[in-house]
């Protein structure tokens, strides 16, 4: 399979997550810039490999379970352990907002597990498979601040300062503006994300490392994020000094999260602990 043949493939399966119902072949190759007959060659692959299924009655094409399958199990793979998830819980509770922690993975950061603790009014809830954006949230600019600048830019430019989705209107747009964020955040401690992710809400956000070492890189983020209302810049040091403290408990734990998986592997049973929102 040709390099060309690939990235057809993963746009049509990026270009088919998300939909709710079956596409019709000539909007899937709209969207993804392609001739009816080549998205549909490609589309005809991915249905006798079982990524795709086609639809009886209106033969429009959604992604099958097994791409489904893959990612609950990278998921479980690679995601935090019981005892990571319980300081997350912990956090949630304490501040009474929606947290989420996300791990490092290359030049991105991927949400991989969160906690509700917003027990009455507006409740902030997003879906965790919306994209994070580096450079317009919270978790994305507390680590981008932990590298190098030119690194942290080059990461952010080589993406530029669009998104898939609709970004808040305080999103940072050039260079300058970032430059000036990260900044900010290396000076403050923490990161702040106002209006910037989306419209009408705010976060803060820290890092945690991959150890205790003082040249630990960073291994992930956690935030603290809502409505507007309740997420104000008199919070702001409150919520920070709980997100450090969180942090600092997730570093400890971090290396013990491979150790601990690699004993459940090797055992006979399954590990069937129960974690909680």
């Amino acid at each position: 399979m040709t390099v060309i043949a690939i990235e057809r493939c993963l746009h049509l399966v990026e270009a088919l997550a998300g939909e709710s119902e079956p596409v019709e072949l000539i909007e899937l190759a709209r969207r993804v810039g392609l001739p009816n007959s080549a998205a549909h060659r490609t589309l005809a692959t991915l249905v006798t490999c079982g990524w795709v299924v086609q639809d009886p009655a209106s033969q429009n094409y959604a992604l099958s379970l097994r791409l489904c399958t893959l990612a609950f199990r990278n998921l479980e793979a690679r995601a935090v352990s019981d005892i990571v998830q319980t300081v997350l819980n912990r956090l949630a509770q304490r501040t009474k907002e929606y947290c989420r922690l996300a791990i490092v993975e290359g030049d991105d950061l991927v949400w991989v597990a969160r906690a509700q603790g917003a027990t009455g009014g507006l409740r902030y809830d997003p879906d965790m498979g919306l994209e994070l954006v580096l450079h317009a949230t919270a978790n994305g600019k507390a680590w981008l601040a932990t590298l190098p600048e030119n690194e942290a830019l080059r990461i952010v430019c080589t993406r530029g300062f669009d998104a898939v989705r609709p970004l808040g209107p305080m999103a940072a747009r050039s260079v300058d503006e970032l430059r000036h964020n990260l900044a900010e955040t290396r000076s403050r401690g923490y990161a702040v994300a106002i209006e910037e992710a989306e419209v009408g809400t705010a976060a803060v956000a820290v890092p945690f490392f991959s150890d205790e070492s003082e040249d630990a890189p960073a291994a992930g983020t956690i935030s603290v994020a809502g409505p507007l209302v309740r997420i104000v810049p008199e919070r702001f040091d409150e919520l920070s000094r709980e997100l450090h403290a969180a942090a600092d408990e997730i570093t400890v734990l971090w290396p013990l999260r491979t150790r601990q998986r690699g004993t459940v592997t090797g055992t006979a049973s399954p590990n069937f602990a129960a974690v909680g929102e």
